[in-house]
C-alpha cells in the first residue's frame, strides 16, 4: 500500500501536467488564429486610420498646399484659424445650432418610433426595415428627394400647407428656414438610433410593468419611472453618437444648400473642405480637423459626466 500511493500521486501529477500542457497548446493555437483573423482589420486600422491621423497632425503644423513639400510653421495654422479666419466662428456657430436642435429631436423621434414598434403586432419587421432604410440608402439620393419636398414652388410640403390656407416658406432658400429644414430632414436618418432603442426596450423586464399595473400606475408613469431609467444607458449611447455625427455634418448642407443662403448653413465640415480643396491650404484644414476632434472629446466627456449621474446600469 505504501508503494502504491506514491505511484498514484505521481500518476495524478503527470496527468495534471499533461492537461496543462494540452490547454497551453490550445491557448497558443487559439491566440495564433485570433491574431490571424483580425490581422486584416489591424492592417487597415493602422494604415488607413492611425497612419493618416499621425500625418495629419504633422501637416497641421506645416504650411502645405498638397503639391509642394510641407514647410514647418508650428501652431501658425491653429492661430490663423481661430483668430484670422472670418468663417471659423460662423461655421462653428451654425454647427452648434444644428447639433443643439438636431440631436434631441432625432433622439425623441427615434425613441417614439421604437416605442411604437416594440408593441406586438403584425408588420413590425416591415416598418423597422422601412424606417431604417434611409440610414443605409445612398445619401445623395435621399437628399435629392428632400430638395424636391422642400421646393418652394412645386414641393409637397408647400402644397399641403396651401390646402389649409397657409403660404409655405422658402425652405432651403431662406436664411430663417434653411437650418430648420436641415434639422427636419435629419429625422429621416434616425433609423440606427431607433434600432438601438428598440433593442434596449426589449431588455426591460416585463415584471416591472406588471408590478406597476398592480399599483395602479398609468402608462405615462410606467414610461417615466420604468422605461426611461432602464434604457438610460442606451439614451447616453445615442446622445454621444448623435452629437459626434451632428458636429461632422457635411453632405447635407453641401448638396442641399451649398452652405447658403448667406452662409446660414455653412457648417464646420464645409469649412474644412473649402480650406483644403478650394483654397488648397491643407495644413490649415488639418489644424481645423484637430480643433474639431478636441472639441468633440471635450463635449463627449462633459455629456457623459452630466448624464452618468442619472444612468441606471444595474437591472
Amino acid at each position: 500500500m505504501d508503494e502504491i500511493l506514491p505511484c498514484l500521486a505521481k500518476t495524478g501529477v503527470d496527468t495534471m501536467s499533461g492537461m496543462k500542457n494540452r490547454v497551453s497548446i490550445l491557448e497558443k493555437r487559439e491566440r495564433k488564429y485570433f491574431y490571424l483573423f483580425i490581422s486584416p482589420w489591424l492592417i487597415g486600422f493602422f494604415c488607413l486610420t492611425v497612419g493618416p491621423m499621425i500625418y495629419s497632425f504633422y501637416c497641421a503644423l506645416c504650411d502645405w498646399d498638397g503639391m509642394s513639400a510641407p514647410v514647418f510653421k508650428g501652431v501658425q495654422n491653429y492661430s490663423r484659424t481661430i483668430f484670422s479666419n472670418q468663417d471659423f466662428k460662423r461655421a462653428l456657430t451654425n454647427t452648434c445650432v444644428y447639433a443643439v436642435f438636431s440631436v434631441p429631436t432625432s433622439i425623441i423621434f427615434a425613441l417614439f418610433l421604437a416605442f411604437l414598434l416594440n408593441k406586438e403586432h403584425r408588420g413590425a419587421g416591415i416598418f423597422q426595415a422601412l424606417f431604417y432604410f434611409p440610414s443605409v440608402a445612398a445619401g445623395t439620393a435621399v437628399y435629392m428627394v428632400w430638395i424636391w419636398l422642400f421646393n418652394s414652388e412645386t414641393g409637397v410640403f408647400n402644397y399641403l400647407l396651401s390646402l389649409i390656407g397657409i403660404e409655405g416658406p422658402r425652405w432651403l432658400t431662406s436664411t430663417e428656414w434653411a437650418m430648420p429644414s436641415l434639422i427636419i430632414m435629419n429625422l429621416t436618418f434616425c433609423g440606427q438610433a431607433m434600432l438601438i432603442f428598440l433593442a434596449g426596450l426589449k431588455q426591460v423586464p416585463l415584471t416591472y410593468y406588471e408590478a406597476a399595473e398592480i399599483d395602479g400606475a398609468s402608462e405615462w408613469d410606467k414610461f417615466i419611472k420604468i422605461t426611461v431609467p432602464m434604457i438610460s444607458p442606451v439614451v447616453l449611447l445615442n446622445t454621444v453618437m448623435g452629437l459626434i455625427s451632428a458636429f461632422q455634418i457635411f453632405n447635407q448642407p453641401f448638396i442641399m444648400t451649398e452652405g447658403g443662403p448667406m452662409k446660414a448653413t455653412y457648417t464646420y465640415g464645409m469649412l474644412i473642405y473649402n480650406t483644403g480643396f478650394l483654397f488648397f491650404k491643407f495644413g490649415e484644414a488639418a489644424a481645423q480637423s484637430w480643433i474639431l476632434c478636441l472639441l468633440l472629446v471635450v463635449l463627449t466627456v462633459i455629456v457623459m459626466k452630466l448624464m452618468n449621474r442619472k444612468v441606471v446600469y444595474d437591472r
